[in-house]
């Protein structure tokens, strides 16, 4: 796919969550197209449909309404297990509580999507995304050793064992001081310029400014898509 090509196509998108005979509208009719190598925040407060947004993007939720095309491909169109085959092998997720296993190695920690998805070469693999992350020498670690900042880059490495196209990230900054906070932008920055498409959720507008396109949600709905200027990443 050319960078020209819309990666992710969102045509209309709702989401209606109900809650016995009340429905709370999580979403009501977003568009939004990602092109294939961006790197897109989006911001909006607590309950603006942005944390709903990212999980629709990563099929941990479905839409009530509209179309979703992720390069190309219908996801309505799509049963659990071949969304589960298609999350696995582009999507690579990094969240704000890290979810690491407790009384696991960091290396280990990083080889477990490559048990779900089969194939070889597991430590090694594990071992060489460690080293994209600057962790390779932590690698024997448990997260109960390791710094905040050490942990998300774990689980950076986690999300990148499968050589996705896509990264999501959920707040992966929230529980962060600022020096860490830096350190993972820096890491996502990187990332990006390697071609990888990045979307991450934020309602720090200081780390919204560090991508180099802003898309605000209140209520629902995207009120402003806009371009960054100088953005950090560039």
């Amino acid at each position: 796919m050319s960078p020209d090509n819309g990666m992710i196509e969102l045509e209309n998108i709702t989401k209606i969550y109900r809650m016995g005979d009340v429905e709370v509208p999580a979403l009501q009719g977003v568009t939004l197209s990602v092109k294939q190598g961006e790197m897109v925040a989006l911001i909006g407060a607590s309950g603006s449909g942005k944390s709903t947004l990212m999980n629709i993007i990563g099929f941990l939720d479905k839409p009530t309404g509209g179309r979703y095309t992720l390069e190309g491909v219908d996801v309505s169109q799509l049963n659990d297990n071949k969304l589960a085959v298609m999350r696995n092998g582009k999507i690579g997720f990094v969240f704000q509580t890290y979810n690491l296993l407790p009384r696991t190695s960091a290396v280990s920690n990083v080889e477990l999507p490559l048990i779900y998805a089969g194939g070889g070469q597991k430590h090694q693999r594990a071992m060489e995304a460690l080293d994209r992350v600057g962790l390779k020498a932590r690698a024997s670690h448990k997260p109960s050793e390791l710094s905040g900042g050490e942990q998300q880059r774990v689980a950076i490495a986690r999300a990148l064992v499968n050589n996705p196209s896509l990264i999501l990230a959920d707040e992966p900054t929230g529980n962060l001081d600022t020096k860490a906070t830096a350190e993972i932008i820096s890491i996502f920055c990187r990332l990006n310029k390697e071609g990888i498409t990045i979307v991450l959720v934020t309602h720090e507008p200081d780390v919204a400014s560090q991508a180099r396109r802003i898309v605000r949600l209140m209520d629902g709905k995207i009120i402003e898509d806009k371009a960054v200027e100088s953005a950090a990443c560039d």
